[in-house]
């Protein structure tokens, strides 16, 4: 054994099971530690305008909030540390029903913001909530990863092995986006799988991703030719419920209804347009204290930008920046395909939820209900993205300790 391989193994031994493995991202790490901190230090105060004549709100609030980042970083901590590519298609089946029955089952459940996205949890004094979709968005960098990674067989017709991952892909999607009403998690879960589809080097799956890459590009062409004054005609013909009409017509032009679609981003924009370069100081948000829809949630950053300007804006935009750029640059070091898909798909996710989330609350694109990632109000998207760092901090230790190439 060569001295490096013995020290690997000292500091394997030192290491206990809540600890990072050896050869983890540190810049990553503490970047994570700092938006979790900065997260449920501001959904505390986008939380105080809706805790006005509910005094058990706030607190109730940022209890959730604490539970499922602690429960995140336990998780992502043990995953960094357990996970491996044998265990990745051995239990891949029972992980597919079991996020797969759980999206069925959150449609038992009424609509919020008109999607039966959520499954209740009973739980003593607190409204505890999960949302599966966001749980199917791991599975489906998984599933990539898992049939697509490292294939080197050769087969009949490459419907031979890509009907059953694009079967369980297509199934997550059609249930979130159709039974669900939640296009914008829809959206996230497909541009996920398409940017994960493109890594793997079979040659018989180029034709599917050149396919692929076309239709991308043509809904991306149908998507700009919407946002446009002409595509209002366009919006009123598709088959969408009328609250997901109204989002995109407010993206275009929010004051033609300012006091009933506009509402919400107009305020959103009012937020942006006082907070300046150093905002009106923590906790002192005006907008929170009128009736401003998703303060805590979807639109907490307006908040931020209000109280903390754009220095606040910076504070969730350079820990975002540094994660996404190590996870590519890993990505692009390491050979293994199963890896770059882990690490890839975990830079999209957070990548798209930051675009979608600000683009939405600036009316750069339209409300989606894409939350910040571990800014927003919301333990599952926490608990989720937690969880996918964890996948790719075990996936950066193994090629740091030679185990991947």
């Amino acid at each position: 054994m060569t001295t490096a391989n013995q020290q690997i193994v000292k500091t394997k031994k030192k290491t206990g099971a809540l600890r990072m493995p050896y050869g983890y991202d540190r810049w990553i790490h503490y970047s994570m530690i700092f938006l979790m901190v900065f997260g449920i230090i501001m959904v505390a105060s986008a939380s105080m305008g809706l805790a006005v004549g509910n005094s058990n709100y706030l607190l109730r609030t940022v209890v959730k909030q604490v539970i499922f980042s602690i429960a995140g970083y336990v998780a992502m901590l043990m995953i960094s540390r357990s996970f491996n590519f044998e265990q990745l298609r051995q239990h891949m089946p029972e992980a597919v029903i079991i996020v797969g029955g759980l999206l069925l089952f959150a449609l038992v459940f009424s609509a919020v913001g008109g999607a039966r996205a959520w499954i209740r949890i009973p739980f003593p004094g607190v409204d505890m909530s999960i949302q599966p979709s966001e749980f199917a968005k791991i599975m489906i960098i998984m599933v990539i990863a898992g049939y697509f990674g490292d294939i080197k067989q050769q087969f009949a017709s490459a419907s031979d092995f890509t009907r059953r991952p694009f079967g369980i892909i297509a199934f997550y999607i059609l249930v979130v986006g159709i039974l669900q009403s939640d296009l914008g998690s829809a959206a996230v879960m497909a541009l996920i799988a398409f940017t994960c589809f493109l890594i793997p080097s079979h040659p018989q799956l180029r034709r599917t991703q050149r396919r692929l890459g076309l239709l991308f590009l043509a809904l991306l062409a149908f998507t700009v030719v919407l946002l446009t004054p002409w595509g209002e005609g366009l919006i009123n013909a598709l088959p969408l419920k009328e609250y997901q009409k109204n989002r995109i017509l407010s993206a275009i032009n929010p004051f033609a209804d300012q006091y009933n679609t506009g509402y919400q981003l107009i305020n959103g924009l009012v937020s942006f347009a006082t907070g300046g370069w150093f905002g009106l100081g923590f906790g002192n948000s005006v907008r929170k204290y009128t009736n401003f829809p998703a303060a805590n949630t979807d639109f907490i950053l307006a908040i931020i930008v209000e109280e903390l300007g754009i220095v606040g804006f910076l504070a969730v935009f350079i820990p975002y920046c540094i994660i996404i750029i190590q996870l590519f640059r890993y990505a692009q070091k390491i050979r293994s395909e199963k890896a770059k898909i882990i690490l890839v798909g975990t830079a999209m996710y957070f990548l798209i939820h930051m675009i979608f989330n600000i683009g939405g609350v600036t009316g750069l694109i339209p409300l989606t209900g894409v939350p910040l990632l571990m800014i927003s109000a919301g333990g599952s998207s926490t608990l989720s993205i937690m969880c996918c760092v964890g996948f790719s901090q075990a996936v950066i230790a193994k090629y740091k300790q030679g185990e991947i190439e």
